[in-house]
Formats: C-alpha cells, sequence, structure tokens
C-alpha cells in the first residue's frame, strides 16, 4: 500500500512541472516573467557637489554602478541624497517591492563654472575661447590672440581637471614667423716686433758652430745654403738679411732677423634668417676646412671642422608686443701659429668667440652682446748664455720677439614679425645687370654695362576731385 501512495505523489509532482514549464512557454507566461522594462533618465551632477532627488513612490532598495564615481544615502522613502565624487559616468537603480521603480544615468562632470569665472578675469580680451565638458575631461576650442594665452588658459585647466585630462583645440592667432636680423662688427689690431741675431762660424768641414739655434742650424753639406764642403748653416725663413767673410777654410756667418708688422682686420656679417615661433634656424657665413683622423689599419679619415661666423636662434612669440628669443653667435677664425701637423697634415687651430643668452624683447627692438674683448701681449728674449748679457755688445747674441693682438667684437641682433609677400616678382640685385658690349668690355675694360634698365612703374590715375583751385579775381 505505501508504494502504490509513492508513485502517485511522483506523478503528480511530475504533472505540476509540465503545467509550469507549458505557462512559462506561452505569452502570458512570458509577459509574466518579464515585465516592461523602466526607461533610463539622465542626471548630470558636478564633482564635489550633492543634490536630493525625491521619489514619487517609496524606495525599498537603491544601488550605484560605480561608487567611486557617486554615493548615496537613503534619507527617507521618498528622499535619496546623492553625492558626486569624480568625473565619469554612472548609473543608479531604485526598486520597490523588489521591482525596478526607476533608473538614473548619472553623469559627473569638473565644476567649470569656476574656470570660466577665472578664464574671464585672467583673459578678458580672449572672447572666443570656448569651454566644454564631457565625462572626465575638459575640451578647450576658439581661438586665442598669442601663445602666452593659450599657455595661461592651459595652466588654469590643469587646476581643475587633476588628472590632466584635457582636449586642446585652440587655434592661435597672431603672426607666428619671426625674422632675426644680426649685425656681427669685429675690429682686429695686430702689432709684431722683432729682432734677431745669429753669428755661425765654419772652419773646412771638421768644425761649426752657431750661437742660436732659432736662426741657423748646423747640417750637411748637402743640406747646406752657407758654408763650404762637409758641413754648413740652414737658416730659417724668417731671416731678412745676412752677410758672410771667410778666412781661408774659416767662414763667419751673420743673420739678421729684423721685422716690424701691423695688422688690421675687419670682419663685418649681416645674416638675416626666418622661422616658426618655436622652431630653430642656424646660418654660417664661413666655411669648414679638412681634419684627418686616424682609423683603424693604417687609414686616414676625414671630418670637416665649420669655422665663421656662426648663428643659431629660437624664437618664442608670446603676444604681438613680445618675443623670446633664445640666441648663440659664434665667430672664429683658422689660427696656423697653433697649428698641428699629424702625419704630414697640417691641422689649424680655431679661434673662437662664443656666447648664448635668452632675452624677450618687442618686435622691432635691438639687443647687443658688447664688452667680447681680447688683448695678448707676448714678448719672447732668447739669448746666448754669458755672452747675451754682455751690456751692448750682448745684442748681438740676443734675439727679442714682441707681439700684441687686440681685437673688439659686437654682435646686434633685432626680431620683426613678418609676413609672406604677396607680390608677383620680387627684385633681385641681378635685376638690373646688364652685359657689357664689345667696346666697353675690350676698350674699357668694363665687367658690366653702363645704360641700366629703367625700372618699371605701374601707371596710376587719380579717381575723384583733387588738386585745389584759386578765387577768381575782380
Amino acid at each position: 500500500m505505501p508504494e502504490i501512495i509513492k508513485s502517485k505523489v511522483v506523478s503528480v509532482t511530475k504533472f505540476v512541472t509540465m503545467v509550469l514549464v507549458i505557462a512559462m512557454m506561452s505569452p502570458m507566461g512570458l509577459q509574466a516573467s518579464n515585465p516592461t522594462p523602466v526607461e533610463s533618465q539622465s542626471l548630470q551632477l558636478v564633482s564635489g557637489k550633492s543634490i536630493v532627488l525625491h521619489s514619487d513612490t517609496s524606495v525599498t532598495r537603491i544601488s550605484i554602478a560605480n561608487p567611486d564615481v557617486a554615493d548615496f544615502k537613503l534619507l527617507s522613502p521618498n528622499e535619496i541624497y546623492i553625492t558626486a565624487k569624480a568625473a565619469g559616468t554612472t548609473n543608479l537603480t531604485m526598486w520597490r517591492n523588489n521591482r525596478v521603480s526607476a533608473i538614473f544615468d548619472l553623469d559627473v562632470v569638473y565644476d567649470i563654472s569656476r574656470f570660466k569665472q577665472q578664464l574671464e578675469q585672467i583673459l578678458p580680451d580672449e572672447n572666443d575661447l570656448r569651454v566644454n565638458f564631457s565625462n572626465d575631461s575638459i575640451t578647450l576650442s576658439g581661438k586665442v590672440s598669442n601663445a602666452a594665452n593659450l599657455s595661461q588658459a592651459l595652466s588654469l585647466a590643469k587646476a581643475f581637471a587633476p588628472e590632466g585630462n584635457i582636449q586642446n583645440l585652440i587655434q592661435v592667432g597672431g603672426v607666428h614667423q619671426v625674422m632675426l636680423e644680426i649685425r656681427v662688427a669685429e675690429m682686429s689690431k695686430s702689432l709684431t716686433k722683432r729682432l734677431g741675431i745669429n753669428l755661425a762660424y765654419t772652419r773646412g768641414d771638421d768644425f761649426a758652430v752657431s750661437t742660436l739655434g732659432g736662426l741657423s742650424q748646423v747640417v750637411k753639406a748637402t743640406d747646406a745654403v752657407l758654408g763650404s764642403d762637409g758641413v754648413g748653416f740652414a737658416y730659417s725663413p724668417a731671416v731678412s738679411a745676412l752677410f758672410r767673410f771667410g778666412v781661408g777654410s774659416a767662414t763667419w756667418t751673420g743673420f739678421l732677423d729684423a721685422l716690424r708688422e701691423d695688422g688690421l682686420v675687419k670682419i663685418l656679417a649681416e645674416p638675416t634668417l626666418i622661422t616658426l615661433s618655436g622652431q630653430t634656424a642656424n646660418f654660417l657665413a664661413g666655411g669648414e676646412f679638412p681634419v684627418p683622423v686616424p682609423q683603424g689599419l693604417g687609414t686616414v679619415a676625414v671630418e670637416y671642422k665649420p669655422f665663421g661666423v656662426g648663428l643659431v636662434f629660437t624664437p618664442t612669440v608670446l603676444s604681438k608686443n613680445k618675443i623670446n628669443l633664445q640666441v648663440s653667435p659664434e665667430v672664429s677664425e683658422l689660427d696656423f701659429t697653433n697649428a698641428l701637423v699629424l702625419q704630414g697634415y697640417t691641422i689649424p687651430g680655431i679661434r673662437t668667440r662664443r656666447t648664448s643668452t635668452t632675452i624677450e624683447l618687442g618686435d622691432g627692438q635691438s639687443f647687443a652682446i658688447a664688452g667680447l674683448l681680447r688683448e695678448s701681449v707676448r714678448t719672447i728674449n732668447s739669448k746666448y748664455p754669458l755672452l747675451g748679457d754682455i751690456p751692448i755688445l750682448g745684442a748681438l747674441f740676443q734675439s727679442k720677439e714682441f707681439q700684441k693682438e687686440e681685437s673688439e667684437l659686437i654682435i646686434i641682433a633685432t626680431p620683426h614679425l613678418v609676413k609672406p609677400m604677396n607680390m608677383a616678382k620680387q627684385s633681385l640685385p641681378t635685376d638690373y645687370y646688364v652685359e657689357p658690349n664689345d667696346f666697353e668690355f675690350y676698350l674699357l675694360g668694363a665687367l658690366q654695362g653702363k645704360s641700366k634698365p629703367e625700372p618699371k612703374v605701374a601707371a596710376g590715375s587719380l579717381d575723384g576731385d583733387f588738386g585745389h583751385s584759386l578765387p577768381e579775381e575782380n
């Protein structure tokens, strides 16, 4: 009997389960399990502020998807206190009796009202500047008059966007091309005074002596310029005079090096460069000289070193009345007095004067880098021991040299804000050149013809009343 009851209970359970499945599969069952969805509502909040949300129905449960963006506190069944924490998006869902009663899409943005207020106070003339916000970023758009105002606007935006989410879509107006005029002027004076006396004695090919080796040296007869067979003397190219007398196989030779030299050097360069704001331009008026560099296996490579008047500058346009300049001028020249001989190659030294500075000045203003003075005095006195110390006669055993150099360098720079010209044809230095004819070239020796074409002048006219009239005499 119990087994029969158990089987009936199982059959009833299976029947009820089938009925429930059929009911859920029917349209009415589907409608009961999936109620009508609730449409979400948009709600915008400001980071760091809070609002009180009122509900028409009592709320039994609340959930926020991202608590880092916003948080809530239930004040009463119909009032919810919502606090915006950080910029971003999330949603808030409310239930009543286990059914969703409302859904809010929360959009938390930065507080840009204070940002706009400070922008108007700091940059009152920038009327075309626009500020927009989206999620966790601030977008700046529009146009500003100069790069300095752009930098101020971006710096101010960082204070209201702590994470640095700033979209810069600002266009900078004004002129951004800078022309720099440089004038480099140098005057260099030099004075050289030299007096050297040397006596040399030879006797046949078995004896030779020279007092000072700076003017002459004892060499073999095959290389000697003076002297008899066997031994002789070779003299320095600096020798300007010599005398010689001999008695039998003995020969006396005197070398004289006397020089007074005055030098004057004038260097003037006027380079003009144009570049965009923030870009670097360079200029070199001079040349390059080869420098041999020994390599492996006995090979020699050649590197070229520049010299002359050089300039490197980087402008930054801050406003229409202010330009920031990083200028690095340099003046260098070859110095063969300090040359180096390497594997048969003569490598000259370089005398260089360079400076680097950063300044701010207006359009058309100039600044000068002066005071680059250099003065050097060099004195050399070579004499034979004991004999050179004898009064009066000791001058015959001495060689003296005095050198003095003075130079002054000044650099003047003038920046200008420039725009490109729209002229169809620019005037060139070669426009008015005329080739000489046969008469001018062969007979007069002229390299350029005398007749020059007159520049073309566009014809103009006056429109309307012009001039003046005098009253008629009675």
